[in-house]
């Protein structure tokens, strides 16, 4: 059974920055596109940041300039930079690796920003 785990969520002023982890043990990593989403209280999941197994990304509109998603086939880890956080930013933030009908979802990690 595949397993993502996240890590680097946390409270962080507004301005801040943070950098979120997701670990996969994923057998062949390198063929999946992997994604960040997130979940703000009482609203809809929704696509933060998405890269494809050749390395094309693409971000929602309100991170586009201050997030940036990568991946590391050999340590199977994708990354989430995050730059000049704002309060809507909050939420949790779910890691998803997708291929072919494979789907696969991290438990979350909190980033809550506030002053």
């Amino acid at each position: 059974q595949a397993q993502l785990v996240e890590s680097g969520g946390d409270l962080v002023q507004p301005g801040g920055s943070l950098r979120l982890s997701c670990a996969a043990s994923l057998s062949i990593f390198r063929i999946y596109t992997m994604a960040w989403y997130r979940q703000a209280p009482g609203k809809q999941r929704e696509l933060v940041a998405g890269i494809t197994n050749g390395g094309s990304t693409n971000y929602a509109d309100s991170v586009k300039g201050r997030f940036t998603i990568s991946r590391d086939n050999a340590k199977k880890t994708v990354y989430l930079q995050m730059n000049g956080l704002k309060p809507e930013d909050t939420a949790v933030y779910y890691c998803n690796a997708r291929w072919n009908i494979n789907d696969y979802w991290g438990q979350g990690t909190q980033v809550t920003v506030s002053s």
